[in-house]
């Protein structure tokens, strides 16, 4: 007998002892046999019960099951992507809009930059905008910067040897330097021209639909002298100009925060800095500005522009580009063409352009985007968010909470998008990050939907589908989703 049974149950085995014994005595055997049964059944059952709990192993505590990551958090705050410098305008003008943040003096002066960024320049020895060329490739600033965007078509070519100079920049090639000038003033011959030949390559997205990319293969024809066979060239397509302050008061600490390159996080992104040695002091300093970040400053980046692009000799840059055509220099090798005042406003411009909002965030199609955007593992280089430091002499883009989605880092984007030609520590298959803010308002301000370094691609789809390296999870993310989450996250971009 079990002492730890409680009462009920000692009543119940009683119960059962007893009638066994009744019947036992006055039942016939069958029936004495299953009362026997019954009454042992419900003793071992009891007894059982009492053992199970007396010898009932401690409960398994699973071992604990990590968190998942946070959910993506929406965040309105995105909307002011150029913080106090943002405006509400997605019109055909809202790339040239001034910050809404300029009062007084400095409104005027920005005003003065927009007439100097207009300004067409004409060959030397007239009396206004005097200096173009003699070899070129646009006449004015805003030839390549329609409205301050992208100017379809209005494209250059990039030119160097294997090799680098001694201070680590691309080697220029004898003759041409390190930029090809399509265009000359009368008595000049142009250093040649260049073509694009393409075909199409096509692709399937997972779900099995398919698509085309197109590839560009640019060529040199007409060179005033033959090109050495191992130049090496990258083509280049134009960019907005908005928001360049802001992208320039961004500190040198919070870049080198961002940068990864030894990938010590194992997410295979390792995007890092590109050091260039400044026009300006011959301080090696962090390039920001450029396909490649080549230029640290928006002064070297808007100084070299008049210096490669149109041929306007400045204070940084005072010599004519590069070349050796017969009496290519005479009567040019004097004092600087574009006075500093000039230059000082340019400059100002197009730190002080306004950023367009973003749009359409509360739509649930945007915001599943966004979402998607994210997951992808997109942001990882194209970075939501980022905050300005001082810049000496604009507080207008001072102290600001920004959404430019880039970390104006270098990655390796694998070989489709490669030009094979290094840049300063940039190899021939790195480019920085481009900023994505405005990115959807190209259409309504520039009437196409041309993207990349070369324009290759003509649509965001287009684009994202050329990404490799270390883009290439993303891309695939991208490439596997179904057709409505595909558009959704174009829709996204499309909001920016």
């Amino acid at each position: 007998a079990r002492r730890d049974l409680d009462p009920g149950s000692w009543a119940v085995v009683i119960l059962m002892l007893e009638m066994s014994f009744v019947f036992n005595m006055w039942s016939p055997e069958c029936t004495r046999r299953r009362l026997r049964a019954l009454a042992f059944g419900a003793l071992s059952a009891l007894a059982l019960a009492g053992c199970a709990e007396e010898n009932t192993p401690l409960p398994v505590v699973p071992e604990p099951v990590p968190e998942p990551p946070p959910e993506f958090v929406h965040d309105p705050a995105r909307e002011r992507a150029g913080g106090l410098t943002t405006v509400d305008d997605a019109s055909s003008h809202a790339f040239s809009v001034p910050a809404p943040n300029l009062e007084g003096e400095r409104f005027d002066f920005h005003l003065d930059g927009d007439l100097a960024f207009e300004a067409i320049f004409v060959a030397a020895g007239n009396l206004v905008n005097s200096g173009l060329g003699p070899v070129f490739n646009a006449p004015a600033c805003d030839q390549c910067h329609d409205r301050d965007g992208r100017t379809r078509g209005a494209m250059l070519m990039r030119l160097s040897l294997p090799g680098s100079r001694p201070d680590g920049g691309p080697l220029p090639v004898p003759g041409f330097g390190g930029q090809l000038q399509d265009e000359a003033i009368f008595g000049v011959e142009p250093e040649g021209r260049f073509v694009m030949g393409w075909r199409e390559i096509p692709g399937t997205y997972g779900d099995g639909t398919r698509y085309s990319l197109r590839e560009r293969s640019p060529a040199v024809v007409g060179a005033y002298r033959a090109l050495p066979p191992e130049v090496l060239t990258s083509v280049r397509m134009p960019r907005p100009v908005f928001g360049l302050g802001l992208l320039e008061a961004v500190s040198d600490a919070a870049l080198l925060a961002l940068e990864d390159p030894s990938d010590r996080d194992g997410d295979g992104i390792s995007g890092r800095v590109n050091r260039v040695v400044s026009a300006l002091d011959g301080s090696r300093r962090i390039g920001r500005f450029g396909w490649k970040a080549t230029q640290p400053s928006l002064r070297e980046q808007t100084a070299s522009a008049y210096h490669q692009d149109m041929g306007v000799t400045n204070s940084v840059f005072p010599t004519e580009a590069f070349a050796d055509q017969p009496g290519f220099h005479d009567g040019l090798d004097d004092d600087p063409e574009l006075p500093d005042a000039d230059l000082d406003a340019a400059i100002f411009y197009v730190q002080t352009l306004a950023v367009p909002a973003a749009r359409r965030l509360d739509d649930p199609e945007v915001m599943r985007g966004e979402r998607l955007f994210d997951e992808a593992g997109c942001a990882s280089c194209h970075v939501p968010r980022l905050r300005t430091a001082g810049l000496p002499d604009v507080p207008e883009v001072s102290d600001q909470t920004i959404y430019p989605f880039t970390d104006l880092l270098l990655h390796d984007m694998g070989p489709g998008l490669a030009d094979g030609r290094p840049d300063w520590e940039a190899s021939g298959s790195e480019w920085r990050t481009p900023p994505l803010w405005g990115i959807g308002l190209t259409l309504v301000i520039n009437g196409h939907t041309d993207f990349l370094h070369d324009g290759r691609a003509r649509s965001l789809a287009e684009a994202i589908l050329w990404h490799g390296g270390e883009a290439e999870p993303a891309r695939e993310r991208f490439r596997n989703l179904g057709a409505a989450d595909r558009q959704a996250l174009i829709t996204f971009l499309e909001s920016l």
